[in-house]
């Protein structure tokens, strides 16, 4: 297991005062890539082996959002892998040491050459297994998120610079944050979101909005053809 403190930053709150949802996505992708430097198997190491691992999917609860200048701690651990496959927890705890934030999430390993599905073996597994795992009980989580037949398009959104990351395609929160941005939720207390192809510049999303059986609200990220680059569920009332 790995983790960090940090404290919140005014830039990373809303007009409340609270950590964004973004900024909480963003401080458990960096738990990831910093673990994995600090093992020795992080982006330059993987670099040099002309692989990347990919978010395939993962379910984020917000029991409560931090506050401005509240100190935090971030966690990760790696708890399961497969011959394709890899599965990490997070979670963000507030300085009593209470679990505020918690995920689960799954991942794939890809080649950067070809940026198809590379089998997962021992040197990129065994510097993650640790034994050390925190006990999140986060219940079932469904990777495949269904959606509706009807959708209403709520608009559409360009890809820009500032929404790519180093393997140049969109971020894995800035998928999130356009969906919240674009459905105009600000924090819901559960964020689930499946990524089924990646974006790249000059790619422009087209955002749907749709309900989910449990009532939750959905959000797909298609492109011109109507197929999405990701899909995101938003549920339960915003988290304070």
């Amino acid at each position: 297991m790995y983790t960090f403190k940090s404290r919140v930053r005014y830039s990373e709150t809303d007009e409340n005062g609270k950590l964004t949802p973004f900024a909480i996505i963003n401080y458990f992708q960096d738990c990831s890539t910093f673990q994995s430097d600090a093992l020795g198997v992080g982006m330059n190491w993987l670099k040099e082996k002309h692989r990347a691992w990919f978010l395939n999917s993962w379910r984020i609860v917000i029991d409560r959002r931090p506050d401005f200048g509240e100190e935090i701690t971030i966690g990760t651990a790696a708890y399961q892998f497969d011959s394709l496959f890899g599965k990490r927890y997070f979670f963000m705890k507030d300085g009593e040491g209470k679990y505020i934030v918690r995920a689960d999430s799954v991942w794939f390993m890809s080649g950067t050459d070809n940026f198809m599905i590379q089998k997962v073996t021992d040197e990129f597994i065994l510097p993650y297994m640790d034994g050390d795992v925190p006990e999140l009980d986060m219940g079932k989580t469904e990777r495949k998120i269904a959606l509706p037949e009807k959708m209403e398009v709520c608009g559409t959104v360009p890809v820009m610079k500032h929404h790519l990351d180093t393997n140049h395609h969109v971020n894995n929160a800035q998928y999130v944050e356009i969906a919240l941005e674009t459905l105009g939720i600000d924090a819901p207390a559960e964020i689930q979101a499946e990524y089924k192809k990646a974006a790249m510049a000059g790619d422009v999303f087209t955002v749907k909005k749709g309900t989910a059986p449990d009532g939750a609200v959905l959000a797909a990220l298609c492109d011109a053809a109507g197929k999405p680059y990701a899909i995101v569920k938003l549920a339960g009332s915003p988290a304070q």
